[in-house]
C-alpha cells in the first residue's frame, strides 16, 4: 500500500501570492516612489525641451540651415546634413523616430555638438563650466543656510526683543531685493565708491597662469574670483532662511514634547539642539532644494554681471550666439539639477523624520 503526500491548498496559495506581495511592497517603498517620480519628471522635462526646440517660431534647425546657405554658399542638402550632425538628429526621419533617437542620445549623454564651436560636444562644454557654478552656488548656499538657521533660532528665542526686530528688518530687506540688484550694489560700493575690491582683477574664474590643482594656492585664487557671486548668493538667500527658521522654531517651542523635555530637567542646550532645532529645521530642507534650483537657474544674471564663467554665463553666451544645441543641453542640465535636488531633499527628509515614509 502506497501513500501520497498532499500539499495543503493554503500553502500553495501562499507561495503563489508571495511574489505579488513582494512586488507590492517594493512599489510602495518610500524611496522607490520618490525615485520613480523623479525619473518621470526628468522624462517629461526632456520631452518638453525636445518639442520646444522644434516648435519654436523660426525652427532653429532650419534657421541654421539658412545661415549655412547664406554665409557659406552651401546647397540645401549639404547644409541639412551638417545641421543634422550638429543637432545629433536625423532630420529625414519621422518625428517619433527623432524623439526616440533623442531619448537614446540622452541615455548615452550625447547632447549634440556646439554650433559656434564646431567639433566640441555639448557635454564637454557643460563639464567645463558647470563645476564653477556648483562651486560658487554650493558655498553660497552652505553659508546662507547655516547662518540663516542659527540666526533664525536666536530670533525665535529672543523674539520681541531688540535683536529680533533688528534681524527681522535685515532679513526682510535683503530677501526682497533682486539678486542682480544686490550684485550691482556690491560692484558700485565695494569696487567704485569705496575701492575695497579690485573688481577688474576678480573677473573670470582663475587668474592667468594658475592651473587647477588640490592646493591652497588654487583654492584661494578660486575663492578670490568667486567672492562676489558667493556674497550675492548669501545676501539674497539668508533672509529667507532666517525668517523661515524663526517661524518654524516659534511653532516648535509650543509643542508638548518640548514641555515634557523641560519637565524632565534637560538642559536648555540639549532641548535646543536635540528637540527644537532639529524639528524646526526639517521643513527647511525642502525649501533648500527649491532654492538650489532658483539660484542655479538665475545664476546666468549673476555670472554675466561679474563675468564669472560658469554654466549661467555660458548659457547667456549661447543665447546671444543662438547656439541651440548648447542652449538645449544647459536647459536640460539646470532642470535636472532642480529635480535631483528635490529628490535628495525627499531622501534626507525621510531619513530625518521617518514618519513621512508611512502612507
Amino acid at each position: 500500500m502506497t501513500t501520497t503526500a498532499t500539499v495543503p491548498e493554503s500553502l500553495g496559495s501562499e507561495q503563489f501570492n508571495r511574489s505579488p506581495n513582494i512586488l507590492s511592497r517594493f512599489a510602495q517603498n518610500f524611496y522607490v516612489r520618490r525615485l520613480g517620480k523623479a525619473l518621470f519628471t526628468i522624462w517629461v522635462v526632456s520631452t518638453i525641451i525636445f518639442f520646444l526646440i522644434r516648435l519654436l517660431p523660426g525652427n532653429p534647425v532650419e534657421q541654421y540651415i539658412a545661415r549655412l546657405i547664406e554665409t557659406q554658399g552651401m546647397d540645401y542638402e549639404n547644409a541639412r546634413t551638417q545641421a543634422a550632425a550638429l543637432f545629433a538628429i536625423n532630420l529625414d526621419a519621422p518625428l517619433w523616430q527623432q524623439y526616440g533617437d533623442y531619448l537614446w542620445n540622452l541615455l548615452h549623454l550625447n547632447l549634440g555638438v556646439s554650433i559656434t564651436s564646431p567639433g566640441t560636444p555639448v557635454t564637454a562644454i557643460v563639464a567645463r563650466f558647470l563645476p564653477w557654478t556648483i562651486f560658487s552656488v554650493g558655498i553660497g548656499l552652505i553659508f546662507s543656510f547655516t547662518f540663516g538657521i542659527l540666526l533664525g533660532l536666536m530670533m525665535a528665542y529672543r523674539r520681541e526683543g531688540f535683536l529680533d526686530h533688528s534681524l527681522t528688518i535685515f532679513a526682510s530687506v535683503v530677501s526682497s531685493i533682486p539678486n542682480y540688484l544686490i550684485g550691482i550694489l556690491l560692484v558700485v560700493w565695494l569696487g567704485v565708491q569705496w575701492k575695497i575690491l579690485p573688481i577688474a582683477q576678480m573677473r573670470g574664474t582663475m587668474s592667468p597662469g594658475v592651473t587647477p590643482s588640490f592646493s591652497l594656492a588654487f583654492l584661494g585664487d578660486a575663492l578670490f574670483h568667486a567672492f562676489l557671486p558667493i556674497t550675492t548668493y548669501v545676501l539674497t538667500t539668508i533672509g529667507t532662511w532666517m525668517l523661515s527658521m524663526k517661524g518654524s522654531t516659534v511653532g516648535t517651542l509650543g509643542e508638548d514634547f518640548v514641555t515634557v523635555a523641560r519637565a524632565r530637567g534637560l538642559t536648555d542646550w540639549r532641548i535646543t539642539t536635540a528637540y527644537v532645532g532639529r524639528n524646526a529645521a526639517l521643513p527647511l530642507f525642502t525649501q533648500l532644494a527649491i532654492a538650489i534650483g532658483f539660484v542655479v537657474g538665475g545664476s546666468f544674471l549673476i555670472e554675466t554681471l561679474f563675468l564669472y564663467q560658469g554654466i549661467g554665463y555660458q548659457l547667456n553666451v549661447a543665447i546671444s550666439q543662438r547656439d541651440y544645441p548648447v542652449m538645449q543641453g544647459i536647459f536640460l542640465v539646470i532642470t535636472m539639477s532642480v529635480i535631483l535636488a528635490n529628490l535628495l531633499a525627499d531622501f534626507l527628509y525621510g531619513w530625518l523624520d521617518p514618519r513621512i515614509k508611512v502612507g
